[in-house]
């Protein structure tokens, strides 16, 4: 068979290198996407020292020319991309009354219109192979969590978009499916413990005590998801959103 192709956006660290990594070892040659090419190159290597395939490149999602010509990129220099992984994601937390109107557009540029403008490059190589796997990054913030309203609607649109990819896209053999992580172990949240003037390990300490499983989630736990959903027997799950949060949400 030939070897499959893979895009996950906002790749250069955190879950999205996670997720990169994993797909590579799935056996899938894998576009490390993410704003900046240079800042790619730590997720490829790993990939390519461990004998898996992979390219950087550098893409803004949230604009549809360098969406347009990514995607390009990647099918001429890797093989049609026919999984997806709609990872990349900015947080620009603020209560209400304080949120600027560029905030709020800045989230639901990268998480909604990225997601959007990335499907719709793909999925006609998707539907040319009768064949794809969309897996969008959702949270549990969808749920609601003070000091997020944009991040939290635009992780519960994130939802909404992947039920009617779904349901459009199921008759071409391609999935669509969420994940909403709950506290994962990154770069980012250890920037939020920060602007809270917490430590990162005190901070930690005090979701896993709050957490059923008694330990906080780490970019790993959602890249084994991410295999399962972009695997051959994932075929007849779609529409699903999973919350890999170590603990059952509403």
């Amino acid at each position: 068979m030939a070897q499959k192709t893979a895009i996950v956006t906002g790749s250069a660290r955190g879950i999205g290198a996670a997720v990169a990594k994993r797909l590579a070892d799935d056996g899938l040659a894998v576009a490390v996407l993410d704003l900046k090419e240079e800042d790619c190159a730590a997720t490829v290597s790993a990939i390519t020292e461990a004998g898996g395939k992979a390219i950087a490149v550098g893409a803004d999602v949230s604009d549809e020319a360098s969406v347009a010509a990514a995607v390009e990129k990647v099918a001429a220099e890797l093989g049609a991309p026919t999984v997806l992984v709609n990872n990349a994601g900015i947080i620009r937390d603020n209560m209400l009354f304080k949120m600027t109107v560029a905030d709020w557009d800045a989230v639901m540029g990268v998480h909604l219109r990225g997601a959007f403008l990335m499907s719709r490059a793909c999925q006609k190589h998707m539907v040319d192979a009768n064949w794809g796997r969309i897996v969008n990054l959702s949270s549990t913030s969808a749920l609601g969590n003070r000091g997020q309203a944009n991040y939290s609607a635009a992780k519960a649109g994130m939802q909404g978009f992947t039920k009617t990819l779904a349901i459009e896209l199921g008759k071409f053999g391609v999935t669509a499916n969420a994940i909403g992580p709950g506290f994962i172990e990154t770069e980012m949240t250890a920037a939020t413990a920060a602007r809270m003037g917490v430590p990162f390990e005190d901070f930690k300490a005090a979701i896993a005590g709050q957490t059923p499983v008694n330990r906080v989630g780490v970019p790993e736990d959602i890249a084994h998801t991410v295999s399962f959903f972009a695997s051959e027997g994932a075929g007849y799950v779609s529409g699903q959103v999973i919350y890999v949060a170590g603990g059952p949400k509403d």
